[in-house]
């Protein structure tokens, strides 16, 4: 039923203090980043704090096969609970507020509702997922992916990681190889906050960001094979140059995106060429190529066409090839009922909002198989991320977090039928 929002709001300076506490774990030096790679020393030290904090507001803590953490809160009804969280793990270069402002801002929304001795109608969760960069272990996602069970816990545990190690073992290494079974329970409803990762919202002057879905993502590693030779002595017309293919290939996709239109985008983010010589014809190019667009039937498309140019491109220079999918997901639509409470929630607290997808792939995207999902985003100066310069201000910190508490006090209160309607 239509609920009157809560008179309270986060504390933004315990938020601002968890942060940065936070973020002095795997600190870049000479930064305001950090780096803590899922499973790694920095990692596990991430997790013990945040631990820390939960256990320190008396929640009910459960760690499952995967290493994901869930802490909650009683309500004044048994059930599933409204669930809001994020990731901690880090790119190499990583910010403070990716992945780690959504854990954190939830802790918050629990502590005030806590604080000021309100019981919501139905349980309360905050969790944070394993490796949802996927910079350490591939896919991206890949916590949040199992707990919702669109990946074995026994696959996951044995990824190899970029640097040699397996996935299971350091779980086990780092004492997050939990009890707690996967595919998890499933949520009444789950709502991250996050920043946006982009320019738009900046740009704009908007202040809340209503994620209405995810861009579907495609992932591929292509190693080239060619012939390595002198540089010097070897005629343009007798070469079988890798590198060569490579460049096409770069060229190639960023025509593509820019003939499609927004939202299409095309990377390559990823280049290693052997023996990686100034004088020497390369042997072999290795690289990635990230596709993304929120229509299935477009990112298909740009599959189709990335294909047909790397075979024709392959066989004309005389090199050969072989594709690896290191990742591969559909554009995710999120429940619109949670979407329009999103939105409608930041305009009743006084704050521009914005109906947008996310160009970034989220924990949310996962949770969204199986149980009404939305995000919330705030911007990001100068669209940064993935970089220690990553910046948000407080006061845009303050209204997503203000926005995320009033949208889980109204989802504890409500059924599905009334969320797009409650009186938030």
């Amino acid at each position: 039923m239509p609920r009157t929002a809560l008179a309270l709001h986060v504390d933004i300076d315990r938020l601002l203090g968890r942060l940065a506490a936070l973020a002095e774990i795997g600190a870049i030096e000479g930064t305001e980043g950090c780096a803590r790679l899922a499973l790694t020393d920095e990692d596990k030290a991430g997790r013990d704090l945040v631990v820390t904090w939960m256990r320190d507001l008396g929640l009910d803590i459960t760690i499952d096969g995967i290493g994901n953490v869930i802490a909650t809160m009683a309500g004044a009804t048994d059930g599933p609970p409204v669930m809001c969280g994020s990731h901690i793990d880090t790119v190499r270069t990583g910010g403070r507020y990716d992945g780690n402002l959504g854990v954190l801002a939830g802790l918050e929304v629990i502590e005030t509702i806590k604080g000021a001795g309100l019981i919501p109608s139905r349980p309360l969760a905050v969790g944070f997922f394993s490796d949802e960069e996927g910079a350490r272990f591939q896919p991206d996602m890949l916590g949040s992916l199992v707990y919702v069970g669109g990946m074995s816990l026994e696959e996951a545990l044995d990824i190899e990681g970029i640097d040699g190690a397996v996935l299971g073992a350091e779980l086990e290494r780092i004492g997050y190889a939990g009890a707690a079974p996967v595919p998890g329970l499933v949520p009444h409803a789950f709502v991250e906050l996050h920043v946006e990762q982009g320019p738009v919202l900046e740009v704009e002057g908007i202040t809340i960001g209503a994620v209405e879905g995810v861009q579907g993502i495609s992932w591929q590693e292509l190693t080239i094979t060619g012939q390595s030779n002198h540089a010097g002595t070897t005629p343009m017309s007798m070469r079988r140059d890798p590198a060569f293919v490579a460049a096409a290939i770069t060229t190639f996709v960023r025509d593509l995106a820019l003939e499609f239109g927004e939202p299409q985008v095309a990377t390559v983010g990823k280049i290693d060429l052997a023996p990686n010589l100034v004088n020497v014809v390369p042997a072999s190019a290795t690289f990635t190529v990230d596709l993304r667009n929120t229509d299935e039937a477009l990112l298909q498309e740009a599959e189709r066409r990335l294909e047909a140019f790397v075979a024709a491109t392959v066989a004309a220079e005389g090199c050969s090839v072989e594709t690896r999918t290191l990742a591969r997901f559909e554009p995710v639509i999120f429940d619109p009922s949670v979407v329009d409470l999103v939105e409608q929630t930041a305009v009743d607290l006084g704050h521009s909002a914005k109906r947008m997808p996310s160009g970034a792939g989220h924990d949310a995207q996962m949770l969204a198989r199986v149980c009404p999902t939305a995000m919330i985003f705030t911007p990001s100066k100068d669209g940064l991320s993935h970089n220690p310069a990553e910046y948000t201000s407080p006061s845009d910190l303050l209204a997503g977090a203000d926005v995320l508490l009033q949208v889980m006090w109204a989802l504890a209160a409500t059924e599905p039928h009334d969320w797009s309607t409650a009186n938030v």
